[in-house]
């Protein structure tokens, strides 16, 4: 026997169709086209279009039921055999004074039942025992071996089970008490398991439900108080597994036990016990030392009245009838008859110790368990709050929220808990709600709703549960009672593991089932090929229940393991129905389930024509088991047949067919009849009569055609099947009561037949047209004519109409494919398949192909001929009726031909130039040839030439993407290798262009270095971008890179030692004399946007002379000089220069003060527009500030100062930085022709200052610097004098704006100078200024030229103003 979790394996899935919008229109119509595929599985899933949503009509609110309480290890029927085998035994036990506690071998409890069934298999105690079998019995058992379990199942068998058996055998036993183990005194009493009150618990209506209920722990007793507040407890009667009241161990309320000289208190308590009706307590037994010790049946005796005579005439044993021998007389516990010990069978030797039942109380282990049903929970739910007990259930029992538990495990977990016998899990169901009562899920157009136009539609909808039995297809139409679950959907309310268990539909007829929203419902079905063998296996595995409830299957309250049935053969399949789906069961097809989660499903019934058939079987059926009809299989079928004009055909012919097999055997009974003699009978209305009113008294089914009846025995009647069972009455007073009279059974057969034989003509001659043998084919015509017929009349789709229909279409492809070309094959398979059409074609041609012409065609094709021939052997095959094979060889030597004189002729020395392309082309049009030795060795050459052509191709690609530089020595060898292929490759050419050029490169860089000076920069610079660009690695490339990077490193500090920031002008610009000067505001050249090349007048070539330079710069300075005096006289001479003109500056706008005019140009600026003096020098400001000449008051216009003027030892460092390089740069030539002018003006100046009179005025102004002014006017006002030089000196540390009241006061010349000094000095001066340098002699020539002419008070006053605002705006 298999061992218990194992893992569930589940069975393959059901079909699933998805129909298309067309098909769904029409419901009984797409079911009826699926039936030949789903009915072989007996159940389907049908998943609407995605757009098919029907919104839930159930009103949430006002929704309430009461669900359905169950267990789900009573479902299943082989764990309900066993919980009902532990009944009994407990039950048994308990009888005989003893407790039964279930051992436990392995970490799993014994299944007792199993061990029972296995040892009686075997041959029963004593045989196994005898030939040592217990280790076979453990190993079917499931144990492992070699743990010496099968001494231990004997052990456990003798004790517990063997006692058990042998009573129920009929024998007597020596002992009633099982035995116990060594040293097992402290299991001496075995606590009852519980089963017997498992029904009697009702779910909390709090509490959470509990995982797992151990049901093997001793539960308390309930008490009488605890009966007659608990009414399930009081009103056990059919629901659940096992007895009920037997064995239901009452404890007294008052539990104290009554003292010991109280005789008369001991005799009542005894007397309300046995009147209570309750059996015993167990623990009874133990309880001597708070009351009673214990006593023997010899001596309960003396607990009775004795005054009583009823209790003194009781005193005498039920065997013999005798008293006497009191000693030897026991009283049952059970029912209070007396027994001598000696009159028992066997004989006791000795009183029993404990409680002790007679054989007429232990007889009661034998009745049949009771019949198990369902029962219902006694809270009411609502919607919410059911579903807030269910989510809370499932996601408290799998610990994760309800969506995350996989629906494998929620399966797996299902059958293993309905398999135990040690879990006992309780969920609720609320199963078939009546929809009339509580609403539809659908939409119904009842009139009570106003509903939408979308509400309205789904009303209306054929796949509305509430539409889909009473459409005109479905024959429960026809009935006109509302047959709740059949013609009236139920409703149901699922919560995790809650099951429907193993059935078939009322009649064997259709069900669809929906699942409105929720968790998905697991389903399993058996097809009706295999019901009966499902019914079997389950009668074979568990007779016990089928024994004393032969109609089990119909209760719907026993489910098997899937893989049980499977084990036996019976084929099962599955699936999951989620929200939106339908499922359909097939007549007679046996499902059953179990959800997923909590959710809301509503099914139906509904029977089509092919139902019929089934239908009358199943009555039938229930005849044998005399199960109760839900309606009249006969009183449908003659409803339909009364009004037959209002049938489709393809109905009509199906009743018609019902009906003739109903009147025929209708004929037969009657006839019966009359020949017992029964000739009396009256017409009755039974439709008119209720149904408990005309059922048979025999087999239950409801009659309508006819019956039996008597008119003594008034309030029986039977169908004819069972004339012989209504009663022992003369046949005199027997009569039938009957419907129709036969003649009119036969009209109404006859308007069938009439509305039905057009149909049944028609599919008669469709069907031997259809079946017609080779020689006696209808034409095509005739089947046209035929389908033209069936489409005048309307007949329904079907079968034989789908199979006319595929027979035109195949002929007239055969039709159309006849007159194209096609292959031999192809035409092969085209007479195969008009052979096979059941009609004659006559374009079907007897099509023969010339064997003369093929075997020459054959012959001349494998010698191989030339050209010339094969182009007359193709023309010839071409005339061929077919397209013959020989043909398609010799169009492949032609190619094989074509092509080997095509590359011949490419590879030859005549050829054109072979390039990959053509290698490619000719590889891909050999490819396409059909293939031989010849055609395989070129392509092999031409393969292998493409290869190395590829190669050497990547090779050169990889040089040329540059992304590592090879040696001029490895390119040259890559392009002289790849020289010799003889294919034209566009990199190896590319890459011999740039080996070229590398040469070249080298060359050009020798004669620049071989040259008479340096190399210049720019021709570097071009050197460096092109080798760059070369894919060659050469180290004089690197060397250059060197080379040129110090020179823009010179460069570089160069521009920023002289530029100033974001000038306008380059290096070189300012470098050189500015030779072009403006001369008008309005003809601004823009020398400072004048270029490198044009700045000293020579070409880009020239500048690469350091000569011409040299040259060009001379010519510069003279001119510079020239172009200043004319500007300066041009500013000096404007009309009104004594005021600014109309527009001055760099901006080009008005004047307005303040305005400077710059000392070299002579042109007007604003203050705000440019950079002016600061007059005091913060480094070193003059001791004395009435020394005028010592401010810094010189101002130079941003247009004729153009840089920084660096100092002349900043511009040595510069050139001695530049003769380490190896470069020469135009910046570098101007810069030596700067410095030597610089230089040699610096000589000019020092030998001028360096002469008498210049360095007399020096001395003057030196003295005056240092001491303080003396005069004559101010010796006469001492006081006023020193006073004012204390304020002097106050304001000159004060700050410039202090210096402003000093201006008026200032006096000069200080100094006298004469005129050709002068004109020396101011010569001096200009070029001075002219020069990019700052020189300190400029600064002493300035000071000199100040103090010898007068005080310049405005531009001082300007000067001071501006500084004055400058120093306040920056505060």
């Amino acid at each position: 026997m298999a061992m218990e979790g194992e893992d569930f394996v589940p069975p393959p899935e059901c079909p699933v169709f998805e129909p298309s919008w067309e098909e769904f229109q029409d419901p009984l119509g797409y079911i009826a086209k699926i039936r030949p595929i789903a009915e072989k599985s007996g159940i389907c899933k049908i998943r609407p279009p995605a757009d098919w949503q029907p919104p839930f009509a159930v009103e949430v609110d006002s929704f309430r039921f009461t669900p359905r309480i169950q267990r789900l290890n009573e479902l299943e029927a082989e764990t309900r055999v066993k919980l009902n085998y532990l009944d009994r035994i407990a039950k048994f036990w308990e009888i005989q004074g003893s407790s039964l506690k279930i051992p436990n071998i392995e970490r799993r409890i014994l299944d007792l039942f199993s061990l029972s069934k296995v040892v009686i298999e075997e041959g029963g105690f004593d045989i196994v025992s005898k030939e040592r079998r217990w280790a076979r019995v453990a190993q079917k058992l499931g144990y492992p071996p070699g743990k010496n379990i099968g001494s231990l199942l004997r052990s456990h068998y003798e004790r517990i089970v063997y006692p058990f058996e042998v009573f129920h055998t009929g024998a007597s036993l020596p002992q009633t008490k099982p035995k116990l183990y060594d040293g097992e005194e402290v299991h001496r009493e075995y606590k009852p398991h519980s089963i017997p009150l498992r029904q009697s618990v009702q779910p909390s209506k709090t509490s959470s439900y509990g995982r797992r209920a151990n049901r093997l722990q001793p539960d308390p007793d309930p008490t009488e108080e605890d009966i007659e507040k608990n009414p399930e407890l009081k009103k056990l009667q059919i629901y659940g597994a096992g007895p009920k009241m037997m064995g239901l161990g009452l404890v007294p309320r008052n539990k104290s036990i009554p003292k010991k000289g109280n005789t008369t208190l001991e005799v009542k308590k005894e007397e309300e016990k046995h009147e209570g009706g309750a059996a015993h307590d167990s623990g009874d037994q133990d309880s001597g030392e708070n009351g009673d010790g214990p006593c023997t049946k010899m001596t309960m005796r003396l607990r009775r009245n004795l005054g009583n005579p009823q209790f003194v005439d009781s005193f005498v044993c039920r065997m013999c009838g005798r008293g006497d021998e009191d000693e030897k007389l026991l009283l049952c516990d059970g029912c209070d008859d007396n027994y001598h010990t000696f009159c028992l069978l066997p004989p006791l030797t000795e009183a029993p110790k404990g409680n002790w039942r007679c054989p007429k109380c232990v007889a009661e282990c034998k009745r049949p368990a009771e019949a198990f049903g369902f029962e219902q929970a006694t809270r009411e739910y609502t919607l919410q709050s059911f579903g807030e007990m269910a989510d809370t259930f499932k996601a408290d029992y799998f610990n994760m929220p309800v969506h995350m538990v996989p629906t494998e495990l929620v399966e797996r977990e299902f059958w293993r808990l309905v398999s135990s016998i040690e879990e006992d899990v309780t969920v609720e169901y609320g199963a078939d709600i009546h929809s009339k009562e509580f609403g539809s899920g659908f939409p119904m157009n009842n009139g009570m709703k106003n509903l939408s136009q979308e509400e309205a539609d789904y009303a209306r909808s054929g796949w509305n549960l509430n539409v889909m039995p009473v459409l005109e297809q479905s024959l429960l139409c026809h009935i006109n009672a509302d047959i709740s679950g059949m013609k009236v959907p139920w409703l149901y309310v699922g919560m995790v593991f809650s099951a429907f268990c193993w059935h078939i539909e009322d009649h064997w007829s259709y069900s669809i089932n929906y699942l409105h929203w929720g968790e998905p419902k697991t389903w399993y079905g058996v097809p009706s090929v295999a019901a009966e063998q499902l019914e079997e296996v389950m009668k074979k595995l568990t007779p016990e229940l089928f024994e004393f409830q032969p109609d089990l299957l119909h209760q719907l309250v026993t489910i098997m393991n899937p893989n049980i049935l499977m084990a036996h053969g019976v084929p099962v399949v599955r699936t999951n129905q989620c929200a939106g789906e339908f499922v359909i069961t097939f007549p007679r097809a046996y499902h059953s389930g179990f959800n997923q989660g909590y959710n809301f499903a509503e099914a139906v019934n509904f029977c089509t024509a092919d139902w019929l058939p089934a239908g009358r079987s199943c009555i039938e059926h229930y005849r044998r088991l005399r199960r109760y009809c839900v309606f009249s299989h006969e009183e449908l079928t003659c409803k339909m047949a009364a009004c037959p004009e209002k049938l489709d055909l393809n109905l009509a012919a199906a009743t018609h067919r019902e009906m003739f097999s109903i009147v025929q055997e209708e004929r037969e009974l009657r006839k019966g009849l009359l020949e017992r003699g029964i000739t009396e009978a009256e017409r009755e209305a039974f439709e008119l009569l209720p149904d408990d009113e005309r059922q048979c008294d025999n087999c239950k089914t409801t009659c309508f055609l006819s019956a039996l009846a008597c008119s003594n025995c008034t309030e029986r009647l039977v169908c004819l099947y069972h004339t012989q069972d209504l009663c022992n009455c003369p046949t005199d007073k027997l009569y039938l009561r009957y419907r129709y009279t036969l003649d009119e059974l036969l009209a109404m057969l006859h308007r069938l037949k009439v509305r039905a034989e057009s149909f049944d003509s028609w599919a008669n001659r469709v069907k031997e047209a259809l079946e017609q043998e080779e020689g006696n084919k209808t034409g095509v015509t005739d089947l046209e004519v035929l389908k033209a017929e069936a489409a005048e009349k309307k007949f329904p789709d079907n079968e034989l109409l789908q199979r006319l229909n595929t027979t035109l279409t195949d002929t007239q492809h055969c039709q159309q494919t006849s007159t194209e070309r096609m292959t031999l094959a192809e035409l092969k398979a085209l007479v195969e398949k008009m052979e096979i059409l059941p009609c004659v074609i006559s374009q079907l041609e007897d099509v023969q192909v010339s064997s003369l012409q093929l075997d020459l065609i054959h012959q001349r094709e494998t010698n191989a001929p030339p050209p010339e021939q094969l182009q007359a052997l193709l023309e010839q095959g071409a005339g061929l009726p077919v397209d013959a094979p020989e043909c398609e060889l010799l169009k492949g030597m032609q190619e094989q031909s074509r092509w080997l004189a095509e590359v011949r002729r490419t590879m030859g020395p005549e050829g054109s130039e072979v390039t990959l392309v053509v290698l490619r082309s000719l590889m891909e049009a050999g490819c396409i040839v059909p293939q031989s030795v010849s055609v395989e060795t070129a392509m092999a050459e031409l393969q292998e030439l493409l290869t190395i052509a590829e190669r050497w191709e990547e090779k050169a690609q990889i040089c040329l993407e540059q992304r590592q530089k090879h040696p001029l020595s490895t390119l040259e060898a890559i392009v002289n290798e790849a020289q010799l292929i003889p294919v034209k490759l566009p990199n190896i050419l590319s890459l011999r262009g740039c080996l070229s050029r590398a040469r070249a490169w080298v060359t050009d860089l020798e004669e620049i270095q071989n040259g008479e000076h340096y190399p210049c920069l720019d021709d570097l610079e071009g050197l460096v971008a092109i080798g760059r660009d070369l894919p060659v690695r050469m180290e004089e490339l690197r060397q250059l890179e060197l080379q040129v990077a110090s020179a823009h490193s010179w460069r570089d500090k160069a521009s920023k030692t002289f530029l100033k920031k974001s000038s306008q002008h380059s290096l070189l610009q300012v470098l050189c004399p500015c030779v072009e000067k403006r001369k008008a505001r309005g003809e601004e050249t823009g020398c400072l946007d004048d270029t490198d090349t044009n700045t000293l007048g020579l070409s880009a070539q020239d500048l690469r002379d350091p000569g011409a330079i040299v040259t060009a710069f001379k010519e510069g300075e003279h001119q510079e000089k020239g172009a200043l005096l004319r500007l300066q006289q041009d500013n000096l001479s404007k009309p009104g220069s004594a005021s600014p003109p109309q527009s001055v500056c760099v901006c080009g706008r008005a004047p307005r003060p303040p305005l400077l005019r710059c000392h070299l140009c002579k042109d007007w600026f604003h203050g705000g527009c440019v950079p002016f003096p600061s007059l005091l020098l913060p480094s070193a400001p003059p001791t004395n500030p009435l020394c005028w000449w010592d401010w810094d008051s010189r101002f130079l216009c941003p247009r004729c100062q153009r840089s920084r003027r660096p100092r002349l030892e900043t511009i040595l460092a510069l050139l001695v930085a530049l003769q380490r390089l190896p470069v020469r740069l135009p910046e570098g030539e101007a810069l030596q022709c700067l410095t030597e002018r610089a230089i040699t003006w610096q000589g000019r100046a020092k030998e001028a200052l360096d002469s008498p009179e210049i360095q007399g005025a020096l001395e003057k102004l030196q003295e005056l610097k240092q001491n303080q002014p003396h005069r004559e006017e101010e010796e006469e006002d001492g006081k006023k004098g020193n006073s004012e030089s204390v304020i002097v000196d106050e304001r000159w540390h004060a700050g410039v704006g202090s210096l402003l009241p000093l201006v008026p006061s200032l006096k000069g010349p200080v100094i006298e100078l004469s005129l050709t000094t002068r004109t020396q000095l101011e010569e001096l001066q200009l070029e001075g200024d002219l020069l990019e340098v700052s020189l300190d002699q400029t600064s002493t020539i300035h000071r000199v030229l100040q103090a010898a002419s007068e005080p310049q008070r405005h531009t001082l006053q300007t000067l001071i103003l501006l500084n004055s605002n400058s120093h306040l705006v920056s505060q």
